[in-house]
């Protein structure tokens, strides 16, 4: 990614700043801009072991402004594991910043798509991994009782979980009916209604 002084969007990259102000505070929302890409949250990062994922290019592409950041496949593949947070030498919230970047993606409609089939998990049975026959069989091995004391205990829990998510607008963002409860074209443009 080549990126000319000229092209610096410092619009975005301050955008960034303001989404997680509420959620991390404004030191810790600014402390990329601490970033001086010594790559040590890349070699820390186990996702970027096994793929082409680098820590540091979310973090120059966030203080570049480059609003591809968005749409970037690679802006899913953190597991929010925080290895490159607690290894960063300038304590910059790598790992925060990224579900903050996330949740701008998702505002504009980019999700990616285990993502959003996990929210469906999620609408269908409160969980974003459904306790199966395997998963239940495990649980009484360990001494546990079949079903967590969740929604599958507890199933009028599940239509609370449904109510926040219609309350959120969340179906919609992430693209799912509420009425079918699957998963629908994904409209890139319902934010700026």
């Amino acid at each position: 990614m080549v990126l000319k002084s000229n092209e610096y969007n410092k619009e975005f990259s301050e955008a960034i700043v303001n989404a997680g102000i509420d959620f991390l505070g404004e030191d810790k929302s600014n402390s990329f801009k601490r970033c001086y890409q010594c790559g040590t949250c890349t070699g820390a990062c186990p996702s970027g072991r096994i793929t082409g994922f680098r820590t540091r290019k979310i973090i120059r592409q966030a203080l570049l402004g480059d609003e591809d950041l968005l749409s970037s496949d690679d802006l899913w593949m953190c597991t929010t594991c925080y290895e490159c947070y607690e290894k960063c030498p300038r304590e910059v919230k790598i790992t925060d910043l990224i579900k903050v970047i996330r949740n701008l993606a998702s505002e504009k409609g980019y999700i990616a798509e285990p993502h959003r089939k996990t929210s469906l998990y999620v609408f269908k049975t409160g969980h974003a991994v459904p306790v199966n026959a395997e998963m239940k069989k495990a649980r009484l091995d360990l001494g546990l009782t079949e079903v967590p004391p969740t929604t599958h205990k507890y199933p009028e829990a599940l239509q609370m979980i449904k109510d926040i998510m219609s309350d959120l607008n969340f179906c919609k963002k992430v693209g799912i009916c509420e009425e079918t409860g699957e998963l629908t074209e994904l409209d890139l443009k319902y934010a700026s209604e």
